[in-house]
């Protein structure tokens, strides 16, 4: 690698907790919270990414062929979470965008929403947000959230990219910019042309990946799927980013990897990208 080092630790923190762990200038912290989701704290803000803290899809799929319960715990009441400042959702897919969940997180005096614009209506009409407090995103956009806190909006292609009468796209990629850490959140996505070309420019330090993969029998039960574990490790590789957090996975089970075999997979690695295993409840704190 020829960036300056990314320095790591990882600390055992329950996400109800994410408010309290100290932290040093310049660090950002980063927890799982099951399939796509993640809680990120940096400076003094903290901000949630596709997260899916209910069981509502169990109830829109109930007696149906792929029924869509929960394989892990719930890891926290989205209500008990205080000081959010900032909720993204990278598209509309209830796992990602999810009614329930967003409904309790917009309880947060002051938390703004971002949803891409082609899922504003919907954002707005069922999740019950403020229109004052949501912000439509599309792709190639660039926003200051506060002083040192930014975000760059790519294309991300669920199987294909997928883009409105209007231009708006529908599955969004996020940069975030914390100082000098950038994080990539890939959205629910697939290697596709010009990909490599943004995040190059954009130069992420961490690659949050989804590696369900996808198969024709998924897709043809309207399951259109993700990258394989090969394909974002060599997103990785190709593009110089030194960490990536594999995840969408553990959640579904006709819609994951089986962690075992994905952590013979990282065993095996020799490097230059560390990949890193998520689970519940550990602060990931980077800084340079």
């Amino acid at each position: 690698m020829t960036r300056e080092k990314i320095k790591l630790s990882a600390t055992p923190c329950k996400v109800n907790d994410l408010q309290s762990l100290p932290l040093d200038d310049g660090q950002v912290a980063i927890w799982w919270l099951g399939q796509a989701g993640f809680a990120v704290r940096a400076g003094s803000h903290t901000f949630l990414i596709d997260p899916y803290l209910s069981d509502s899809l169990a109830q829109k799929y109930k007696g149906r062929p792929l029924p869509h319960k929960r394989m892990m715990p719930i890891p926290v009441d989205p209500a008990t979470l205080k000081g959010i400042d900032w909720v993204f959702s990278t598209h509309r897919h209830t796992d990602h965008m999810d009614p329930e969940t967003i409904r309790s997180l917009a309880r947060n005096p002051g938390c703004h929403f971002f949803v891409p614009c082609a899922a504003l209506d919907q954002a707005v009409a069922n999740q019950g947000l403020d229109m004052k407090k949501t912000t439509g995103v599309n792709a190639g956009q660039s926003l200051t959230l506060d002083s040192g806190i930014s975000f760059n909006s790519i294309p991300a292609a669920h199987e294909q990219i997928v883009v409105n009468s209007r231009g708006e796209h529908h599955f969004l990629g996020y940069i975030f910019r914390s100082g000098d850490i950038h994080i990539y959140h890939s959205g629910d996505c697939v290697p596709y042309d010009g990909l490599e070309v943004h995040l190059r420019n954009l130069k992420p330090d961490v690659a949050l990946l989804p590696v369900n993969g996808r198969d024709d029998y998924r897709l043809s039960q309207n399951i259109p799927g993700n990258f394989h574990f090969e394909e974002a490790l060599q997103l990785s590789l190709d593009c110089d980013i030194p960490y990536m957090i594999p995840h969408h996975f553990g959640m579904f089970d006709f819609n994951t990897i089986d962690p075992l075999k994905l952590r013979a997979k990282i065993e095996k690695m020799p490097g230059p990208v560390r990949v890193i295993l998520p689970e519940i409840d550990i602060a990931y704190c980077f800084s340079k």
